[in-house]
């Protein structure tokens, strides 16, 4: 093993530590804060102390940083005790690549060098713009002069980030741009949402834009919308997000699991559960599909993080691939997380167990799977090359 890879397995190793005794600190007011629904004020600051949302970059000698999986591991730990909190990191964490995914490096370089200076939580969305679904209030539009106006749905941390990272259109062109917004301008406004069925503590809401400055380097660069002709490395941003919301979906259900088997375990002085047939095929059913879905998120894991080392050297046919593989993790954890929040609920009656479920139902893509399948069945039928065992990542030099 060579030194770099000795740097990285140690700050994978303390990062993963640290983001265990998050999750310890997190599980023990879980109920409570779930049932308040308050904006994650005291959850962002317990995060910032611990150092976390500062640690995705290249591992250094002083444990300074960490890579992707590590990153990926980190949420779904954070997840398994609060999925609120999982999802806020997990977002934070692929936004605070975007300057990788849309800027130049020296940009990204300028950019990550302030945040994990100053500290910066993200937030944002890199979708498709547009009117807001509720009440048709206008996109953020930028118009000649560099002025952001309009208003944007966000789903995590709207009245607790540093900076924003969101779509735009050009006025006049209505050509579709990234760009980088200070949060804390006095010229946006933030319109918390409240009384969310799951997720209840992400910080999700509305932001308003009413004539903010934007400065010409925070303008990152074209947003990606056709991955026929966008750069590949620019067309993984929605499929990082995809899997680190997979990751947080997976710790939820894991995270239920196994306060459900705790609860089940401590009745045992009241009834021989052992001998319980039902009982017993339900957490076997659960334990099989979560293992299941753990073990395909994990290779979907290591497609992206080798994916987003290879950077514009990415090809579009390893860009295809990780995006299958994402694909394919997201659909069965879904699956899982579904069938484990059932059987959750089944199992036990425990005071504030319900919360799992909630957040399982916000997180999970409940749509018909048909197209996604066939997605995925159109990548292994004219892309992958040879066997099922070929489905691993092809290189970029068609090895």
């Amino acid at each position: 093993m060579g030194e770099a890879e000795v740097i990285t397995e140690a700050a994978g190793d303390f990062w993963r530590r640290v983001a265990d005794e998050v999750a310890d600190d997190l599980a023990v007011d879980a109920i409570e804060r779930d049932r308040a629904g308050k904006p994650p004020f005291d959850e962002v600051a317990r995060l910032r102390e611990s150092g976390l949302p500062a640690v995705l970059a290249p591992p250094s000698p002083d444990g300074g940083g960490m890579g992707w999986r590590d990153a990926c591991a980190v949420v779904r730990r954070i997840a398994a005790a609060d999925g609120s909190i999982g999802e806020l990191l997990g977002r934070h964490y692929v936004l605070s690549w975007s300057t990788r995914f849309f800027g130049t490096p020296e940009r990204a370089a300028a950019l990550e060098a302030r945040a994990a200076r100053e500290q910066w939580l993200w937030a944002g969305a890199t979708g498709t713009p547009g009117p807001l679904p509720r009440g048709g209030l206008p996109g953020p539009t930028l118009t000649p002069g560099l002025v952001l106006d309009g208003h944007r749905a966000l789903p995590a941390a709207v009245d607790e980030a540093d900076r924003l990272v969101l779509d735009a259109v050009r006025a006049g062109t209505h050509e579709p741009v990234v760009v980088v917004v200070d949060a804390r301008h006095p010229r946006v406004g933030r319109d918390p949402s409240h009384d969310r069925l799951g997720q209840r503590l992400t910080g999700a809401g509305t932001v308003r834009f009413d004539g903010v400055p934007v400065d010409p380097a925070d303008v990152l660069g074209p947003a990606g919308r056709d991955e026929d002709t966008t750069p590949p490395h620019t067309a993984l941003a929605p499929h990082a997000v995809g899997l680190m919301l997979t990751q947080v979906a997976l710790g939820v259900a894991e995270g239920a699991l196994a306060e459900a088997r705790d609860l089940s375990r401590s009745a045992r002085h009241i009834r021989a559960l052992d001998d319980d047939a039902d009982l017993l095929l339900a957490y076997g059913e659960s334990a099989l599909a979560l293992h299941t879905a753990s073990a395909v998120t994990d290779r979907a894991t290591t497609a992206m993080a080798d994916a987003l080392a290879a950077g514009r050297g990415l090809c579009h046919e390893q860009r295809a691939d990780t995006a299958a593989q994402v694909a394919m993790a997201g659909t069965v954890t879904a699956r899982a997380a579904l069938l484990t929040g059932e059987r959750v609920l089944a199992l036990t009656d425990a005071d504030g167990i319900d919360r799992f479920w909630r957040n399982v139902l916000a997180l999970v893509d409940r749509g018909p799977a048909g197209p996604t399948m066939r997605a995925i069945g159109d990548h292994y039928l004219n892309t992958v090359r040879g066997g099922a065992s070929s489905l691993p990542r092809p290189g970029c030099d068609g090895e």
